[in-house]
């Protein structure tokens, strides 16, 4: 067992943002150089496809795992075009894991850890939270890939009889869910600087034309920007109140969503992780050790 050394009412929320996840990978190795190990993880996308090498506790996995963003089996436009998906799951969530870079589902699970992800459930609209078990490796997978398959480059994968899609087109930034899940307060790691807001979604008759087997699940794509917005009010009164300790980068990271060029990804990791470093005193006192 790889107990918390933190008190189990700060939990950690991990936002999502496509390879810009690289800074938080940087964020959370810091946090591993330093053992701060937080019994309750929740992520989305992104956050939550780096964040369980951290429960885990595999320093540097990330980085290593960052070295086949560019090949072909990882994504390409020819998956998409053959395969409806731009992300070759497979690979990704299975044979990466598996046979390249290993994770370690034992450390994982031994960690006592709750780690929660979030998914869009396409019939409703809603988020759902859904506990990661590592001891059932097909459905870790599936989780994984669910929070992750992003509208149009992606197809909603079915978990448990209902079909999901990316977390973050109903809920970016899951400060609201590790709130009612008993925390107290929460260190929020972000991938927009603090400058950011989130346009709103163009040509609306697209979405609820190409989903419109899925009208909620349009709606909410159509909502994702007026959501996340108010997600970030939220944050900056919490953040006022000492509530909740806020990571981000102090700029706009230097890549896009869909960068997959390792070299120009590895910077953004270190990044990330030269931030934490520096600030690591600020958090430890905040969190009180």
């Amino acid at each position: 067992m790889i107990d918390s050394n933190l008190p189990n009412d700060i939990g950690l929320v991990l936002e999502g943002g496509g390879f810009r996840g690289m800074y938080t990978a940087g964020v959370l190795d810091s946090f591993l150089q330093h053992k701060l190990y937080f019994s309750y993880v929740i992520g989305v996308s992104a956050g939550a496809d780096y964040g369980v090498s951290y429960v885990s506790r595999q320093f540097g996995r990330n980085l290593a795992v960052n070295e086949y963003v560019s090949d072909p089996n990882y994504c390409s436009w020819f998956h998409l075009l053959s395969k409806g998906e731009y992300f070759n799951e497979d690979f990704i969530y299975r044979y990466l894991p598996e046979r390249l870079v290993p994770f370690d589902y034992d450390a994982f699970e031994s960690s006592g850890v709750i780690m929660k992800v979030g998914v869009t459930d396409c019939n409703t609209g809603k988020p759902v939270f859904k506990t990661l078990d590592a001891t059932d490796q097909g459905r870790f997978a599936t989780l994984l890939s669910a929070t992750s398959s992003l509208p149009l480059i992606a197809k909603p994968k079915k978990i448990d009889d209902a079909w999901y899609m990316d977390g973050g087109i109903a809920d970016s930034i899951p400060v609201q869910q590790a709130f009612d899940d008993g925390n107290k307060r929460l260190v929020v790691v972000m991938t927009r600087d603090v400058a950011y807001r989130k346009e709103q979604v163009k040509f609306l008759a697209f979405w609820k034309r190409h989903y419109r087997q899925y009208p909620l699940l349009a709606e909410a794509i159509i909502d994702r920007a007026a959501q996340y917005n108010r997600t970030l009010d939220t944050i900056a009164e919490l953040e006022k109140e000492g509530r909740v300790f806020v990571i981000r980068p102090t700029e706009t990271l230097p890549v896009s969503r869909m960068e997959n060029k390792p070299r120009r990804l590895e910077k953004v990791y270190h990044i990330g992780l030269e931030h934490m470093q520096a600030d690591i005193s600020r958090l430890k006192e905040w969190i009180g050790i």
